[in-house]
């Protein structure tokens, strides 16, 4: 159902648009437009770069906007494919979820070509540029909802070959921290789909909040050009955290549900550790506190393992269930291998 001038074939860069079928009140023959470039010269990877998985999400936006600018064909060996805003109604409404049918892009797959606009999406990625694809990347960030330590992610996927590039692609980013993390919070998620098709898979949560740092920025815009680099689809020399003076990333991961702290209780959360502070088991990560009741006492949050505060709700304002606070327990680079 969807439409697209772009020949996945030529060489050259070319920009145009999905075209995602979609009536409404006042247009019965409408077109949602998801503006995509491609760029291609010669042999080499094909590399599937996309931003706006959730609407509120902009650090990835503006990254993959940067590239569809800036890049020319004779930077690229292979095939670029740069999808900014992949759900184009969340993005221009600000929100996770699309306006249109209220379906989470990150819960879609692997779609319908015959459903609502978030599904023929997610179709068209199933179907299309995720075959054609040798890599994909997913850039999130917290949106509204969370703000995180900004680090690149990963799944910890069964197949040991496929980990093995994906974790050096991920740390490729260059980020202080680096995530393996679970979903406590459905199914079809478009990682798990494009993994599941044996794609080398990088995501990351590049911070969050309404507003965004310049430093958030800048290794959202940085991280993804030297994984694009170490991808081998992008012109350039590969940097390193040893090379640019760094100490090495912390890797952790979160895959318990216990690591996932929700609110038993609706309130407002005062977090209690910096982003990024190390806590103990049974530490106190913050309260909940009960804007009716002043009188009563707030309710303690507290680490259920030793690790670090990878992310924290973003509103103070917080429902009964919505999650406050990941805990990550520090990894090696041979756990996450032979795990």
């Amino acid at each position: 159902m969807i439409h697209t001038s772009i020949d996945l074939a030529r060489s050259g860069k070319q920009q145009g648009f999905l075209q995602v079928p979609y009536s409404h009140n006042l247009g019965g023959w409408a077109n949602v437009m998801v503006p995509i470039t491609v760029i291609a010269r010669g042999e080499g990877p094909t590399v599937l770069c996309l931003g706006g998985n959730h609407g509120d999400e902009y650090q990835g936006q503006v990254a993959i906007m940067r590239l569809a600018h800036e890049v020319a064909p004779e930077q690229v060996s292979g095939r670029l494919i740069l999808v900014p805003s992949l759900n184009m109604p969340a993005a221009k409404a600000a929100t996770r979820l699309s306006p249109l049918d209220g379906m989470n892009m990150n819960r879609a797959f692997p779609g319908h070509p015959e459903g609502s606009v978030t599904s023929q999406i997610a179709h068209y990625l199933t179907t299309v540029l995720f075959p054609a694809s040798d890599v994909v990347i997913d850039i999130h960030s917290g949106g509204r909802s969370m703000e995180f330590v900004p680090c690149s992610h990963m799944h910890l996927v069964p197949d040991k070959a496929q980990r093995r590039k994906m974790l050096a692609a991920m740390l490729a980013w260059n980020s202080d921290f680096s995530f393996l993390y679970a979903d406590i919070a459905g199914t079809g998620l478009l990682p798990v789909e494009a993994e599941n098709q044996g794609k080398l898979v990088i995501t990351t949560e590049m911070g969050g909040g309404e507003g965004i740092p310049a430093r958030v920025h800048r290794i959202t815009q940085s991280g993804l050009r030297n994984v694009l680099i170490h991808c081998g689809v992008l012109a350039g020399k590969e940097e390193t955290r040893a090379g640019l003076g760094l100490p090495p990333a912390i890797l952790t991961q979160a895959l318990h549900r216990d690591d996932y702290l929700l609110a038993p209780e609706s309130g407002v959360f005062e977090v209690a550790v910096d982003l990024g502070e190390k806590v103990r088991r049974g530490d106190t990560v913050g309260w909940i506190h009960f804007l009716e009741r002043p009188d009563r006492a707030a309710e303690p949050i507290q680490a259920r393992s030793d690790g670090y505060l990878i992310t924290m709700r973003a509103p103070c304002l917080t429902s009964q269930g919505d999650c406050v606070a990941v805990i990550a327990q520090e990894v090696s680079v041979d756990e996450v291998l032979h795990a």
